[in-house]
């Protein structure tokens, strides 16, 4: 009789075990996707944040002044009766 108890206390230590090993397995993995979601949460924001900035970028370059600008700035065009100034830093 008492073999038969110390078998079933084993059993059910056995079954609580496996138990509490498979609730911290679910955690952990539960863990690791809230990591990743937060993660890609960040990037998505990240692209957005670029998305809007290149969306400004090409609405602008429609413009007149951006144009201008990108002729100053890379073709060094200036307007009639501006002075030239050359800068040595570079």
């Amino acid at each position: 009789m008492n073999n038969k108890i110390k078998g079933k206390s084993i059993i059910i230590v056995l079954i609580i075990c496996y138990v509490f090993y498979i609730f911290i397995s679910q955690q952990i993995t539960m863990h690791k996707i809230k990591s990743q979601i937060s993660d890609k949460k960040i990037e998505e924001q990240k692209v957005k944040e670029k998305n809007q900035k290149l969306q400004d970028e090409v609405k602008m370059s429609k413009s007149d002044m951006y144009i201008e600008k990108l002729a100053r700035e890379r073709l060094g065009l200036i307007k009639q009766g501006e002075t030239p100034v050359i800068d040595s830093k570079n």
